[in-house]
């Protein structure tokens, strides 16, 4: 797998991998399918300070981003991590590869502390981020609401 910077002509590729998720798993709390139109914009709103990479395979397989943890001018060093992968290369250690690779680029930009945030229970990206040194710092209860269950969050830090 090829890590690089995602560009807007990435968004269809991304659309594909994220709407899978959307339309099915917890894992994400929107719940209507994102336009590649939409992830385009996304993908140029991110890189105008933080980043989003994508590891390809011949084709998008999968995509880490990372930007603000808050909006306050105090969180300014601490950023907010997203990893998505295509169902069909789960497991085989390329999201661990991305993820590293984020946490690589989030470090070079100077950033001191990275958030992930779990949508629970989901013992895959537990995982991952226990093998990245990321810490379990809390639980939000019942935040979200999706599939009309409520959905507990999962807080895990690391610092960079």
């Amino acid at each position: 797998m090829d890590i690089r910077q995602a560009t807007p002509a990435d968004a269809v590729g991304i659309c594909a991998i994220y709407n899978e998720h959307v339309a099915n798993t917890i894992v994400s709390f929107e719940t209507e399918p994102v336009s590649a139109t939409e992830m385009a914009a996304r993908i140029r709103e991110k890189l105008l300070q933080h980043d989003w990479l994508v590891g390809v395979h011949g084709h998008v397989v999968g995509y880490a981003y990372y930007g603000p943890f808050r909006a306050r001018a105090a969180y300014r060093h601490t950023v907010e991590a997203t990893i998505y992968l295509d169902k069909a290369v789960q497991g085989q250690g390329l999201g661990r590869r991305l993820y590293g690779a984020l946490i690589a680029s989030a470090r070079a930009k100077g950033y001191r502390e990275m958030v992930g945030v779990i949508a629970l229970p989901n013992p895959a990206s537990i995982a991952l981020h226990q093998k990245l040194g990321f810490e379990p710092v809390g639980v939000l209860r019942n935040v979200g609401r999706k599939f009309d269950a409520y959905v507990d969050v999962g807080l895990w830090q690391r610092a960079l």
